[in-house]
């Protein structure tokens, strides 16, 4: 006679449950409204991820997939998520990981920062303050937010960054790849591409300042007499004002 123990593997048990069919057609036929909507309208995803995330846990705790001759709930996913399961799982862990956040407020802070949340939820376990990051998540730009979420997992603060686009021609690319260099080279070869273009903008806005013999101009929390592209700039400068 097999033990009841035997039945049971990690919490999960070996025996595959008996399905309500009923209930089961129902769930199904949700998960592909919500799905249809989302397609039709992206805003969608917003207001019904709450009640998604509920229905595919449902219907992986009763193997509703099993309705539709599909091998394993992986195999459900991908049927429905063909662009990638990552999304059907963070709908998941949102239902899961945040059951004392009401559903009508998760829905007020969206998708994107209910995504947020579970990283928080995930890290602090029971010591997670719901209330204190539902009001920043309410209250914060999706951005800062995220910033404030970066910041709580890794104890650092980050600064607002940004991607920026233009246009150059081939025949200026050389010039510019080798003034990044050399700015490397001067700077440390553990600098960003970014940081050595702020140096050199601020280099030619200092040796402006010079040029015009105005008042200095702000070039952020790096102080000109520390950057060495000022220095050099103030070197040749002079010498060009003794040759004229």
């Amino acid at each position: 006679m097999i033990g009841w123990t035997s039945l049971w593997i990690n919490g999960r048990t070996l025996v595959s449950p008996e399905i309500n069919r009923r209930r089961a057609l129902v769930v199904l036929g949700k998960i592909d409204e919500i799905l249809s909507w989302e397609q039709a309208k992206e805003h969608e995803r917003d207001e019904r991820f709450v009640e998604l995330g509920e229905y595919l846990c449902e219907v992986r705790a009763g193997q509703y997939w099993r309705m539709e001759h599909l091998k394993s709930f992986d195999a459900f996913l991908e049927k429905r998520f063909p662009e990638s399961r990552r999304k059907a799982y963070y709908l998941m862990a949102i239902h899961e990981h945040l059951t004392r956040i009401p559903k009508r407020q998760l829905r007020e802070v969206g998708w994107s920062k209910a995504t947020e949340l579970i990283k928080v939820a995930r890290r602090d376990g029971a010591e997670f303050d719901c209330a204190t990051w539902l009001h920043k998540a309410k209250e914060l730009p999706k951005e800062e937010f995220k910033r404030a979420v970066e910041c709580h997992l890794t104890g650092k603060e980050t600064e607002p960054w940004e991607i920026i686009y233009f246009k150059l021609y081939k025949s200026q690319l050389p010039v510019v790849e080798r003034a990044l260099e050399t700015a490397a080279l001067m700077l440390g070869n553990n600098k960003s591409r970014g940081y050595c273009l702020e140096m050199i903008c601020a280099d030619f806005l200092a040796g402006a300042a010079l040029e015009t013999g105005g008042p200095g101009q702000n070039i952020g929390c790096h102080s000109s007499s520390s950057n060495p592209f000022v220095k050099s700039y103030r070197a040749v400068s002079t010498h060009r004002r003794q040759d004229g």
